[in-house]
């Protein structure tokens, strides 16, 4: 399945702004995603959602993690999924994730994406550093494909260690092995309703998923 020659600067154009952007331009990602991504390779997509009970009922529903709190999270008693996420976005010094509009199929996977990225840096235990960022892609083209978008992804973190961190290439390799990896290990994610499950024990979250005790790779560790 080939994209249409007539896409490709429009495609390229926004790749080159992802390329320039910080790590983690959920706009910017979004716009890309919507430029790269046809009805065809989102029906790809959508089967292999469908095949878990859990991403046919999202597609179906389409939960919405909607208007947050953060302070109030941050606030919720220690140990929480709540708290925990909470104090990740306040700590980094982010903001609520945006609430894009959803019309069809292909907007919710973009919609939904954005706004619980930050609960799966959470949940799969990816720090927010480059290597973090490429480790959770990899865990996104692992438990979400075949996805043309995310492979951009990947294409342009690479590109980015490859002009400006090319001493942290093995690093961004590993993390990219790993979260590939981890993402085969564990269940699902995608169509989680992580708002009912905020008061619960991050722990317990994460061994529902299937997640072990340890941190997805130890950089530190060659």
């Amino acid at each position: 399945m080939r994209i249409d020659p007539t896409q490709i600067p429009a495609i390229m154009s926004k790749f080159a702004h992802l390329v320039e952007a910080p790590y983690g331009d959920f706009r910017g990602i979004a716009d890309m995603a919507q430029e790269i991504m046809t009805p065809e390779t989102t029906a790809l997509l959508a089967r292999t959602v469908m095949q878990d009970p859990m991403g046919a009922k999202a597609l179906r529903d389409r939960p919405r993690l909607g208007e947050i709190d953060l302070q109030a999270l941050a606030a919720m008693p220690e140990g929480t999924l709540g708290c925990r996420y909470g104090h990740h976005m306040i700590d980094n010094g982010y903001s609520a994730p945006p609430i894009l509009p959803v019309s069809d199929a292909e907007s919710y996977f973009i919609a939904h994406l954005v706004e619980v990225h930050d609960i799966w840096h959470v949940v799969t235990g990816w720090n927010t550093d480059k290597a973090g960022e490429i480790g959770l892609q990899g865990f996104y083209n692992s438990q979400l494909h075949p996805s043309q978008g995310f492979l951009a992804l990947v294409a342009k973190n690479l590109l980015k260690t490859a002009l400006e961190d090319l001493e942290q290439a093995d690093d961004h390799m590993r993390a990219l092995v790993a979260g590939w990896l981890l993402g085969k290990k564990v269940k699902p994610l995608f169509g989680v309703d992580w708002k009912p499950l905020f008061p619960e024990k991050l722990a317990d979250v994460r061994a529902r998923f299937g997640f072990s005790d340890e941190p997805p790779i130890s950089l530190a560790s060659r």
